[in-house]
């Protein structure tokens, strides 16, 4: 570890608590309906919008209408990116002639894409036209994000609001979240990227001929655009295989810096939406604490293992660090910076292998993605995955002390913990009873590369990666068969529907409830005490539910390499 790659983290971690307050700020005004900058060119295309649509800001839905709207449109969603990969051969925007796409891979890649993940079982730049990549995959990497910043902002609604039965408007926070947030963010992020040298362009791959005299085909396409909304939102599907290690993707370091503050800047903004909608920053600033100490231990890990190299190696006198997998242009402190900030924040762009990760090292982003993404995470969706864990925390301390658990004036009771628990135990059944099914069914182990306790973990880190609607991978394992497609997109759709559901039943129910005063014996959420035992419940419950998988894993292949052994 040195200075200098320490120096890059604390700036990366800088940018960040900047815009916290001023992106919190602007996003709160728009959630709000109240006046921007952007209101007089966009305030006409919203309210158009909203004719076509039948509806309008003042109208307001219970938490079933609520769920009921977002699943139907994510549905009707997933079944035209469907149709789309089905008969992209038929469809214009395709110069490279790209084939229509295998049914189970098109149901993996419609799953994956409305949910968030944008697993890829396959190489974009070779299996993709434009028109997929433009209107299906593109598209719904603004629609996934924007629905699940939605869903944040309804569960906001329901700690802000009391004796009310709606909890917003889908179709309304759904269109602002494009329209005012991710739409203008990306457009300018765009500009950016074509800056540093990022290709858009729809004309033909190009032919070159090498030093050799070989001919070449170079994939170009309109990466910049996907660029700016895989990062901003999340979603991290790369136009090319190799992600953000590719030099079309992520061209040099001011891009690399780019790239990972776009992934941290709206889930971390929404925590200051949470503090400002409650009507105390505070609560927002201590959630985002909480956040932060899981970030900063994770990185010491992460960079720590990466620095440390091979301990193999090591013995042999071979030190330096591990330079496998990763780029020379980023080198160690920004790949494993990169890494945890892509799996903390439920995006799954790549600028490393994480399968060349040291066992440790790659140990770090599954557990990131273990925790339920909720260190920053997804859009929208860290945040209303760690207020499952509020929720627990809450009950934990009121347990403790003998009382009703109250947060932010609101009780919690049984229906919120019951609720709260749903959300939480889906993770672990998808991540854990795919991965146990999988590493004894002979044509699942077939398609892992790597034998020992290295291949048992390429299976539990697919699972945990499609569960957790991450997406990134490690590359030894051959996702593009019948069973991988078909249970890693179940898994996907679990991870993602199976918690928004229990977290809209937590918002409308909070939204019904009273407010309570604070009383000498309320527990203050707004401190570090708070803090620390919300970290300390994830932890346990995340220690708990995986430490025996990891310890089948990364944990003994560790052991097993410092003790001389391979595989």
């Amino acid at each position: 570890m040195t200075f200098a790659g320490w120096l890059q983290i604390l700036i990366f971690c800088g940018i960040i608590v900047l815009l916290v307050n001023p992106l919190g700020g602007y996003m709160t005004r728009v959630y709000q309906g109240e006046r921007t900058f952007l209101s007089f060119l966009l305030g006409p295309f919203e309210r158009l919008l909203y004719r076509l649509a039948g509806t309008s800001e003042k109208e307001e839905q219970h938490w079933v209408g609520y769920a009921a709207a977002m699943l139907a449109f994510n549905l009707v969603g997933m079944l035209i990116l469907y149709a789309l990969q089905r008969f992209q051969a038929s469809l214009p925007f395709n110069p490279a002639g790209m084939s229509a796409v295998d049914p189970q891979l098109a149901f993996n890649t419609a799953a994956s894409f409305i949910t968030n993940t944008n697993w890829q079982n396959y190489a974009g730049e070779s299996t993709m036209s434009y028109l997929v990549q433009m209107a299906g995959l593109t598209v719904q990497n603004f629609m996934s994000a924007a629905t699940g910043m939605a869903l944040a902002i309804a569960l906001v609604r329901g700690f802000a609001r009391h004796s009310v039965k709606s909890v917003g408007n889908f179709w309304v926070d759904l269109t602002r979240s494009t329209l005012y947030v991710l739409l203008p963010l990306c457009v300018v992020l765009t500009i950016f990227y074509v800056f540093r040298g990022v290709p858009q362009t729809l004309g033909a791959y190009v032919e070159a001929t090498t030093l050799e005299g070989a001919r070449q085909t170079i994939a170009v396409g309109p990466v910049a655009s996907q660029l700016a909304i895989k990062m901003l939102g999340t979603n991290g599907g790369g136009f090319f295989n190799a992600n953000s290690a590719h030099p079309f993707e992520n061209p040099d370091a001011i891009s690399n810096l780019v790239q990972m503050v776009t992934i941290f800047a709206i889930g971390a903004a929404l925590t200051n939406v949470f503090g400002r909608m409650v009507g105390n920053q505070r609560q927002g600033w201590a959630i985002l604490a909480a956040m932060g100490v899981l970030f900063i231990a994770g990185v010491i890990v992460a960079y720590w293992a990466e620095a440390a190299g091979n301990p193999l190696l090591n013995q042999l006198g071979l030190t330096g660090g591990n330079m496998e997998g990763k780029e020379v242009r980023f080198g160690i402190p920004l790949s494993a910076l990169f890494a945890v900030v892509t799996t903390d924040a439920s995006c799954g762009a790549v600028n490393a292998m994480h399968d060349s990760f040291t066992a440790l090292g790659g140990m770090i982003p599954m557990i990131n993605m273990q925790l339920g993404e909720i260190i920053v995470g997804g859009v929208g969706a860290g945040l209303y995955g760690i207020f499952v864990f509020v929720i627990v925390a809450i009950f934990v301390s009121g347990l403790m002390v003998g009382r009703t658990p109250e947060y932010l004036g609101k009780k919690i009771e049984a229906k919120e913990v019951k609720m709260a628990m749903l959300a939480m135990l889906c993770l672990p059944l998808a991540m854990l009873g795919f991965a146990a099914v999988s590493v004894v069914l002979p044509s699942a182990v077939s398609s892992v590369a790597n034998p020992g306790p290295h291949g048992f973990s390429e299976i539990l880190y697919a699972f945990t990666s499609a569960t957790a609607n991450n997406g990134s991978a490690f590359a030894g394992l051959n996702g593009n068969t019948p069973w991988f497609n078909l249970t890693i997109g179940m898994a996907m759709l679990m991870g993602r529907f199976l918690v928004i559901v229990p977290a809209l039943a937590i918002a409308g129910s909070l939204a019904a409830k009273k407010t309570v005063p604070a009383s000498a014996g309320t527990f203050p959420t707004d401190g570090g005490l708070f803090v620390g035992l919300l970290v300390g419940v994830i932890l346990i419950v995340g220690g708990l539910t995986f430490l025996p998988a990891l310890a089948l894993g990364p944990i003994v292949e560790h052991f097993a390499i410092a003790a001389g052994q391979t595989f």
